[in-house]
């Protein structure tokens, strides 16, 4: 063992196994997320105080295999294979146990101790499905733990066998399974073994050998000795020739056949208990002609609740807060530094009193539908929607994700297959309102006008985004793949998860927003006391007050409005010292304000995440066109609204 007390440990699986759930339980608040280093890839990280020891805990992406076709599988695979923790659990699916073994199976190559946390044993009996655990364990030579995360059972047990492996030091913990491959692919990995006996590299040479024979470019790369190269080349064109595909698929098809010969002598199929509540829910939520009035209905559901919690609580915290100023002013006076004290406190107030409302019950229910599994029916049920934009329907889940926040939104796009696609759902994902205009449209819109118009403006931004995306599809060459992916049982969700979820997301919203906010509102007021806010307002009325007939101050608010989104509106009730707009804003100018926050240039925190995931010149492609997009709809439209209100 490693640095007295201190363990550093793993959650590696794949998508929808449940190791978020295993992870919050274990970390609890004491964890964060942020990205690898030099990547754009998530990683959370957290801390477990168990026993005396100090756990440093990892929840790697979940993937589904340790390849070099995604950027997650590179981190992960680096991961396990440079930094060597303590020991990997292994987070897996019982009720898709085959499927998953795949993965196992390729974790264990990489050599490190590894327990496999059996999870869902909850639903086995529903499904009809019995794993014999013991005989699992003697096959794969690891410990074989079975857990229901949902209920916190099974996961104290996992930490403690990890511990339990790490002080034994026995050859336990080097995890080399006796399944073999084939006798043909073993003799040459074999041979590339002796090859690779004076190859410095930090990985296991059995596991060098197998990414040889799979052609992985990446391990090609740092052998560089090219007659190693010249003899894996000739062990692959042998391996090609016996079995008459190419190496990489020979050797997916030795991993097939060794999950499926352990399941056959681990699991046995039995009648399932009954048909459940949750086939029967799957069956009409994927229905291609219920499916998608349940999905309306769900979705719409949503977005009234938060339209109704946040402007209530909206009210509730703007009549809690209302006499604060002139109590403030009572105390301190009205100096030009009061002034600039007050504008602090009033920013804070305003972004508490206009943002958070909306952002808090939009996170906890977008993490209520993915934690339930209804957002990979969404996926499903807009496929051939998603078609005419150029995608397929895994880009739906970006697109919800932007609904949060863009930056999640544009992260998630590496789910997409090509390069194409990635780049062109991240365009849409952008275009999407998220919970920072979110508290616009509920804050200006919903509330003034009612949450019918607000209710429109979404379907506008839907209707606008689909003219867009067709005519993105038809610019950009290549034709869309099709949709390949995994549809996850409905469980019922994890309310602690929801819970730490939605809490990360809102600190890391207070923490980045929080201090724009403040400085931006006290800038902002400094200037105006200056007496600098008109020049600038000036300078730009021509597109403000000419163009899109709204105050002139509302160019001040866009320049701020680059920084975060509700900084528009959040800065409009610090100039104008209310946040009752109605009194300073007509209906159109409203809906204007509204339509020209949607698609105007993302946050600056968004458009990072575009120059380092697609590079400046697409990145600058995508601002210059949402700035004249913006600008020219929100006008246009300013004109047409007249005629019905």
């Amino acid at each position: 063992m490693k640095n007295g007390k201190k363990l550093k440990i793993v959650l590696a699986g794949q998508a929808n196994v449940g190791k978020s759930v295993i992870f919050n339980y274990l970390t609890g608040l004491h964890q964060h997320i942020g990205n690898w280093p030099g990547k754009t890839v998530e990683k959370a990280e957290g801390t477990l105080f168990y026993k005396g020891y100090t756990i440093d805990v990892f929840d790697l992406p979940g993937i589904y295999a340790l390849t070099t076709y995604s950027l997650e599988e590179i981190v992960s695979r680096d991961y396990i294979a440079l930094q060597k923790p303590d020991f990997v659990v292994n987070v897996v699916d019982s009720t898709n146990l085959e499927r998953n073994l795949l993965f196992t199976l390729q974790l264990l190559e990489l050599e490190r101790p590894v327990i496999l946390a059996l999870n869902m044993v909850n639903l086995l009996k529903e499904k009809g499905i019995e794993i014999n655990t013991q005989k699992l364990q003697e096959l794969l030579q690891i410990p074989v733990i079975p857990v229901a995360a949902i209920y916190g059972k099974g996961i104290t047990e996992v930490v403690d066998r990890g511990i339990e492996l790490i002080k034994s030091n026995t050859k336990e913990t080097t995890c080399e399974c006796k399944l073999k491959f084939g006798k043909e692919v073993e003799e040459r990995i074999e041979q590339l073994i002796r090859v690779l006996k004076d190859v410095d590299l930090s990985y296991p040479k059995r596991w060098l050998a197998i990414k040889l024979l799979e052609k992985d470019k990446e391990i090609e790369k740092l052998v560089k000795d090219k007659e190693i190269l010249t003899n894996v080349e000739k062990l692959t064109s042998e391996l090609e020739e016996i079995h008459g595909h190419d190496s990489s698929v020979v050797i997916a098809n030795e991993r097939c056949y060794l999950a499926s010969l352990i399941i056959k002598q681990t699991v046995k199929i039995t009648k399932p208990a009954k048909i459940g509540l949750n086939v029967r829910l799957d069956s009409l939520t994927s229905d291609r002609i219920l499916g998608y009035p349940v999905m309306i209905g769900i979705l719409a559901l949503m977005y009234l609740t938060i339209f109704t919690f946040g402007s209530w609580f909206s009210s509730f915290l703007e009549e809690l807060t209302s006499g604060w100023q002139i109590l403030w002013e009572n105390i301190f006076g009205n100096s030009f530094f009061t002034s600039l004290g007050w504008s602090t406190i009033e920013s804070a107030l305003a972004l508490i009193q206009i943002a958070l409302p909306y952002i808090i019950p939009f996170y906890f229910l977008l993490f209520l539908l993915e934690d339930w599994g209804y957002l990979a029916r969404v996926a499903y049920l807009t496929d051939n929607l998603m078609h005419k934009l150029g995608v397929h329907g895994k880009a739906c889940i970006p697109l919800m994700l932007g609904f949060g926040c863009n930056i999640p939104g544009c992260l998630s796009c590496r789910i997409m297959e090509t390069e194409r696609e990635r780049f062109l759902t991240a365009f849409l994902t952008t275009l999407i309102p998220c919970s920072a205009v979110t508290v616009i449209i509920m804050g200006l819109v919903g509330k003034f006008l009612g949450v019918g118009w607000a209710f429109g403006l979404y379907l506008f931004n839907i209707l606008i985004i689909l003219i867009v995306g067709k005519l993105a599809s038809k610019i950009l060459p290549g034709e869309p793949t099709e949709l390949i992916m995994e549809m996850p049982d409905y469980r019922l969700p994890n309310l602690r998860t929801i819970i730490l979820q939605t809490w990360f997301r809102l600190k890391e919203f207070i923490f980045l927003a929080g201090p724009l906010v403040v400085i931006s509102g006290v800038v902002i007021k400094g200037i105006h006391l200056a007496g600098w806010l008109e020049a600038t307002a000036s300078f730009l009325s021509p597109i403000t007050v000419k163009w899109l007939d709204l105050p002139a101050i509302t160019g001040v608010l866009l320049i701020f409005g680059i920084l975060r989104k509700e900084l528009i509106l959040v800065m409009l009730a610090t100039l104008l010292g209310t946040t009752n707009f109605v009194s300073i804003l007509t209906p159109v100018q409203m809906l204007t304000l509204s339509i020209l926050s949607m698609f105007y240039i993302p946050c600056v925190a968004t458009i990072a995440v575009l120059l380092r995931e697609f590079g400046w010149k697409k990145t600058l492609g995508i601002c210059i066109f949402e700035i004249f997009f913006a600008i020219s709809l929100a006008g246009t439209v300013s004109r047409i609204l007249p005629v019905f209100l």
